[in-house]
């Protein structure tokens, strides 16, 4: 597939699984604060709080894609995938905010003297847990297939609400089963779930981090590029190989030996039939800038 063509495919794939999210996330927000508030249940209102955050942040992974998506200009050669990691930070703030918020009224709740949930809830739960679980898999998948930072972001999305309503089932469960006196075991659950929120804002925020500053992340792409430089006739081996990703897109600095007899024309002939060859392994590859030495 030539390598515009993989960037686009890449591009509508990321964003369909994008407007997945928020229609999800919309939906479960209003299930979940509907089933909580008449259930009796702040774990489900917290849940429903943090689904209505996963809305507006999965809103703003779909505009920063269709931003990151842009072609390069004379502006941005490299294109504007940088989008992706700083839409990525502002993402985890909303996870941040969120879990801020449910572990503030999860203290207050726990305080407060209330009745136990209904026991409806579980099996509104129990459906919650399953979906969301559904979810985190079709879009990881999906951040796999484009290298999309961004979108795995918006996966764990789907990941951390399946764990948080985890926690409600548990501590709802508890309230049930135990009875009177145990009626804060729903809040725990819930101040129990911000406080995973807050970790994997961290796993999410880190690896976003890694890439805007371009940190050295990619060994087993690197030894790849160099077994098959090796094998591109005229190439007696390799020496430095940088690998840089923006958005979706790998770029790659990438130095060659040849024989030191060659021509101008022919060394140039080696590097463009060994850039045609990455280019085909990785359709992701947006550019590879070969320096051609003389072996010693």
């Amino acid at each position: 597939m030539h390598q515009g063509n993989a960037h686009e495919a890449n591009s509508r794939k990321a964003l369909r699984a994008t407007m997945f999210s928020m229609a999800s996330n919309g939906a479960l927000a209003v299930v979940k604060g509907v089933t909580g508030y008449f259930g009796n249940s702040y774990a489900l209102i917290a849940d429903a709080i943090e689904s209505t955050t996963d809305f507006f942040s999965s809103m703003l992974v779909w505009l920063g894609l269709r931003y990151a998506s842009r072609p390069p200009d004379a502006n941005h050669p490299y294109g504007h995938g940088k989008a992706e990691p700083l839409i990525t930070f502002l993402v985890t703030g909303f996870l941040i905010t969120s879990a801020g918020v449910i572990a503030h009224d999860s203290i207050q709740n726990i305080r407060t003297p209330h009745d136990a949930p209904k026991p409806f809830t579980l099996i509104v739960l129990g459906a919650i847990i399953l979906w969301k679980e559904i979810s985190y898999r079709f879009v990881n998948r999906k951040s796999q297939e484009t290298k999309s930072g961004v979108l795995k972001a918006d996966a764990w999305h789907h990941r951390s609400d399946a764990i948080t309503s985890l926690a409600a089932f548990i501590g709802i469960s508890i309230a049930l089963v135990m009875g009177e006196g145990y009626e804060e075991a729903d809040d725990w659950a819930a101040l129990l779930a911000a406080g995973f929120i807050l970790y994997n804002s961290y796993l999410i925020f880190r690896p976003a981090l890694g890439e805007i500053m371009d940190e050295h992340l990619y060994d087993d792409m690197i030894a790849d590029i160099r077994r098959i430089s090796k094998e591109i006739e005229g190439v007696r081996d390799t020496e430095k190989c940088i690998v840089r990703k923006v958005g979706m897109r790998y770029f790659i600095d990438l130095h060659i030996e040849v024989d030191g007899s060659l021509s101008v024309r022919q060394g140039h002939s080696i590097a463009h039939r060994l850039k045609e060859r990455l280019m085909t392994e990785w359709p992701e590859i947006g550019d590879i800038l070969i320096h051609v030495e003389p072996a010693e």
